[in-house]
């Protein structure tokens, strides 16, 4: 892994294990206000925290004096999340993980990351969204592959309508297959290994979940 990968702590859910490990081996990493409280959990240092600081308690603060803090008022025009992925980039960031970024206390937070990880990715970054538990990835034109187990439960959730997907090695293929928005056509298929997804048009998230057996 090269340098030009940034993992941004954020403040949603997570749980540590050798997958999520994997991942991170190697990232550069910043962390979004109260994001920082996996840094310990990871076994990693940032080497830059950003945000309001509302919601990161003084036991916090006092347990990492020594990382480059970046202080914003409480009343800006971004999210902390969205200041840290602005460092990355002003860094050289190509690939992007977005750890802590599925679930949490604030579903428009949540939300706002799924929106902002589509952008993200029609500026030609690398994007991956995970709770250690979950997944994400958005989907554009062209082709994506999942490197999951057998049995693996993922999703692909259409943003738009989406014309020419296909989804191949799963229990449920798809051919050039057209999915209207707002289908549920798409949910709760599984892997039978590594999957490959293409899709010719239209925007959307893939939502896996790697240790998720429930399907098979």
């Amino acid at each position: 892994m090269t340098h030009s990968t940034f993992a941004i702590l954020l403040g949603g859910m997570l749980t540590p294990n050798p997958r999520l490990a994997a991942t991170l081996d190697g990232a550069r990493v910043i962390a979004a206000d109260g994001g920082m409280r996996h840094a310990r959990a990871l076994g990693l240092t940032p080497e830059l925290w950003v945000g309001d600081f509302d919601s990161t308690p003084a036991a916090l603060l006092a347990e990492w004096p020594d990382v480059p803090r970046m202080p914003y008022p409480a009343a800006k025009a971004a999210t902390d999340g969205e200041i840290a992925v602005a460092e990355a980039l002003a860094r050289g960031a190509t690939r992007i993980l977005l750890v802590g970024a599925l679930g949490g206390d604030r579903s428009d937070h949540a939300f706002q990351l799924y929106l902002s990880a589509i952008r993200l990715a029609e500026d030609g970054l690398d994007i991956l969204m995970t709770s250690g538990e979950e997944e994400a990835l958005p989907l554009l034109p062209g082709q994506k592959h999942l490197d999951l187990p057998e049995g693996a439960l993922f999703s692909v959730l259409g943003l738009t309508a989406l014309d020419g997907l296909t989804i191949v090695n799963a229990r449920y293929p798809l051919d050039n297959f057209h999915l209207p928005f707002g289908s549920s056509r798409t949910v709760s298929n599984v892997a039978n290994g590594p999957v490959a997804v293409t899709l010719r048009s239209g925007k959307a998230l893939i939502l896996a979940r790697p240790f998720d057996f429930s399907g098979a």
